[in-house]
């Protein structure tokens, strides 16, 4: 089995301010973020198209970011692998009581709902112990859009700030979609046409959307992933129908572009 160690021996030679790579000698916290984001979203695609010999690869690209980032740490005294390995290890620790405390004091977890009180009670306590006061504090600011609308929806929820039933969460979206329509009906010319007010609009009804998926029980992101992946594979099948009709999609009519649309679904639902 392959040693942490040389991982970590690796990414100190490509540093290495003599002998190390020019790239990655230039980077620092900032310029790798969005490498991290998109070595994450990799190993997300993978999985849901369960490549599975594709995984291990993409799995360690993204541990190397990790590394990366405790090898700046290091360089600047901040931090290194090993204190990332024994925060994740307490916190672990210290999130299961019901699996790592013993005896006695042991807490006894019986379902996932009791598991999900005890998981909400210790999150409450690590916020209060980093004074953060606001049930919305710590919530990160670059998540997607829409699992950040998620995750402020979910912990609002928790202190109480929810509708109990589904008719008013989708009565909202009704009215969210009434106010952008609104908004996109005034004229150029009108006094308080604007632009941004569509957009405001706009967030507010996606919002709501979210909202919905979330008493749903549904991942806005995950949904939305998937769309676009359904999405895609139907355009494609689009396209092979244009391609064998002689023409260009641009001398297609969009009546004529909708019937091979229907006919992609029709084959899917064959298959």
């Amino acid at each position: 089995m392959a040693n942490i160690q040389s991982l970590l021996d690796i990414m100190k030679q490509l540093r290495d301010p003599q002998t190390g790579c020019p790239w990655d000698r230039a980077q620092n916290f900032a310029t790798i973020v969005p490498f991290t984001l998109e070595e994450a979203y990799e190993v997300v695609d993978t999985i849901e198209r369960k490549a599975w010999q594709e995984l291990p690869d993409e799995l360690g690209d993204l541990l190397f970011q990790v590394v990366f980032y405790c090898q700046l740490g290091q360089e600047q005294g901040l931090f290194d692998f090993a204190t990332v390995v024994e925060r994740i290890s307490d916190k672990l620790t210290r999130r299961h009581p019901h699996v790592f405390v013993q005896g006695e004091s042991q807490t006894a977890i019986s379902n996932t709902q009791e598991l999900s009180q005890a998981w909400d009670k210790l999150k409450a306590n690590e916020r209060q112990q980093k004074q953060l006061h606001s049930a919305l504090d710590d919530i990160p600011a670059a998540l997607p859009a829409l699992s950040r609308a998620r995750k402020i929806q979910h912990r609002v929820a928790k202190v109480g700030f929810d509708w109990a039933e589904l008719d008013p969460v989708v009565a909202k979206i009704h009215e969210e979609i009434d106010e952008v329509l609104v908004e996109v009906n005034k004229q150029p010319n009108d006094a308080d046409y604007s632009k941004d007010k569509v957009q405001d609009e706009m967030g507010d009804l996606l919002f709501a959307v979210v909202n919905l998926a979330r008493h749903l029980k549904v991942d806005p992101e995950q949904a939305l992933r998937q769309a676009n992946t359904k999405f895609e594979r139907r355009f494609r099948g689009v396209e092979q129908y244009v391609a064998g009709s002689g023409k260009t999609i641009e001398q297609h009519t969009l009546t004529e572009l909708d019937g091979y649309w229907d006919q992609v679904k029709l084959q899917e639902k064959a298959n």
